[in-house]
């Protein structure tokens, strides 16, 4: 789902004013004073009671823009610019990859259902009739709710004909698949379960308060370029989501001091042409199914909540672990900069030594805004190679697929393509039973979000639009027979 909203819009211009700060003249001053800048005294646009609530809750957002948690804080009074300062120094990025603002955070009531005035206090009274737990009583003739009695099962907003019922949610309890936030019993606020998240990103999107947010990397990397040793790992599903075109985009990076610029869509193609030998390999071997590997909030799904499944997940390295092996393969000692769309890849990247650091679209947004980069400005890069289309194609729902059945051209017959396409409770009781045998084809492609990775909770752009713009590059890419090969591609 697309979500652009004043929340979003907030945190994407804490990370602009961030990334100015780096490039300023006095970055420590232009830093401490972002939450002040943002709230005006005497302005009478603050959310909160207050500006100064207001402000307190901004530093925070500074805070984890410059990748520190909230819930580590041990000095209230400990500037913003001493963080940047730390930041600046530290080896490595930032750990873990969400925090929760307490602050910003407004104690959702309980998700319930509740009657409202339009109950109309109709004969019929199905609600009454439907409830399992007698929970429905009449007051002053129109339905109530009795709390201690009701169960939430959402029978009688079903079967009430004026929609006079109505279901209030959390939003981040109820956009979160796998049960990981939950309220804290004595402040009312939101605590994430590190044991159970995913890191799939869908409570960052859906709380309306933006408490929810990830430690950005970006000033590790900002700090890394200087150096004029970073490669920047584009991901597929960069298509549409910044002005101009791909080569312009690549002359945006090199701009802003990366050293060099390959396609993780490269990468792509490698994990096609070896996830599709080792289908074939097991599938004739006599495994029921095999899943796919490259969703890395899959893969920690499968790790937490669905060990039953791990058997069935495909070997196969992803896309970017390909291509980060392939940079430090020609240059070892090389800064390797994944950018793309997913909070989950961080996680990834910790376990993988061939990547440094992880960036999001956003935060790609933001630096180029510090920078005062415009990509529409920028010449355009020429193409050394190309990945093919199949590799591009990653980036949306079923591209998986479609990119090991070209490497399998002879055993498409063969194949049963399933689709996961976006992981939600429902889908998780699904994949759970197909351990038992009920799975119904024997190629899963399973991605967290829905849609794929260009509706991925880093994303900027609309995915509708995002998808047109990936169709329109794959269509001029050859496609995965006119190349076959296993070198990275250097732009």
């Amino acid at each position: 789902m697309f979500h652009d909203n004043k929340a979003n819009r907030l945190r994407k211009e804490i990370l602009a004013r961030v990334a100015r700060a780096f490039f300023a003249d006095q970055p420590a001053d232009t830093i401490n004073r972002i939450p002040i800048s943002m709230r005006l005294k005497g302005a009478r646009n603050a959310s909160r009671c207050c500006i100064y609530k207001d402000r307190a809750v901004l530093k925070y957002r500074t805070m984890a823009a410059l990748g520190y948690s909230v819930e580590n804080e041990t000095d209230e009074l400990k500037p913003i610019s001493a963080y940047f300062e730390n930041a600046l120094r530290r080896t490595e990025a930032a750990d873990p990859v969400l925090t929760v603002i307490d602050v910003a955070c407004s104690a959702c009531v309980t998700t319930q259902y509740s009657a409202t005035n339009a109950c109309k206090g109709c004969l019929a009274r199905s609600c009454e009739t439907v409830c399992p737990k007698k929970a429905i009583e009449f007051r002053e003739g129109k339905a109530w709710l009795n709390p201690e009695k009701c169960v939430n099962c959402g029978l009688c907003m079903k079967a009430c004909p004026y929609h006079a019922i109505i279901h209030i949610p959390i939003p981040c309890e109820e956009a979160c698949p796998v049960g990981a936030i939950t309220k804290d019993p004595e402040t009312g606020r939101e605590l994430i379960d590190r044991t159970k998240c995913t890191y799939c990103g869908k409570c960052l999107r859906e709380c309306p308060f933006a408490a929810i947010t990830d430690l950005s990397q970006m000033i590790d990397v900002l700090k890394a370029l200087q150096s004029r040793h970073a490669v920047a790992m584009i991901a597929p599903s960069v298509a549409g989501q910044l002005p101009g075109t791909l080569p312009q985009l690549i002359t945006a990076l090199k701009t802003i001091g990366f050293s060099d610029v390959v396609e993780v869509a490269a990468g792509a193609d490698q994990t096609a042409l070896h996830e599709s030998a080792e289908w074939l390999e097991r599938t004739t071997g006599g495994e029921a199914f095999m899943t796919t590997s490259c969703c890395p909030a899959y893969i920690e799904t499968v790790e937490k909540h669905l060990p039953e499944l791990k058997p069935y997940v495909s070997d196969t390295p992803t896309p970017m672990a390909y291509t980060a092996a392939n940079v430090r393969k020609k240059d070892p000692e090389a800064i390797t900069v994944f950018i793309g769309p997913c909070i989950a890849k961080r996680v990834e990247a910790r376990k993988n030594p061939d990547v440094d650091f992880v960036l999001t679209f956003e935060e790609l947004g933001a630096m180029l805004v510090g920078a005062e980069v415009d990509v529409l400005e920028c010449e355009a890069a020429s193409f050394s190679a190309e990945p093919s289309r199949e590799g591009r194609g990653f980036a949306a729902s079923r591209g998986v697929t479609k990119a090991v059945e070209a490497a399998l051209p002879d055993c498409r017959r063969l194949m049963k393509p399933v689709q996961v396409d976006g992981i939600d409770r429902k889908s998780l009781l699904r994949m759970k039973q197909w351990s038992s045998g009920t799975c119904p084809g024997n190629f899963v492609e399973v991605m967290s979000c829905e849609g794929g990775c260009i509706a991925g909770p880093g994303t900027i752009g609309n995915p509708r639009i995002a998808l047109k713009e990936l169709a329109r590059l794959c269509d001029e890419s050859p496609t995965m027979t006119d190349r076959r090969t296993d070198e990275p591609v250097s732009i």
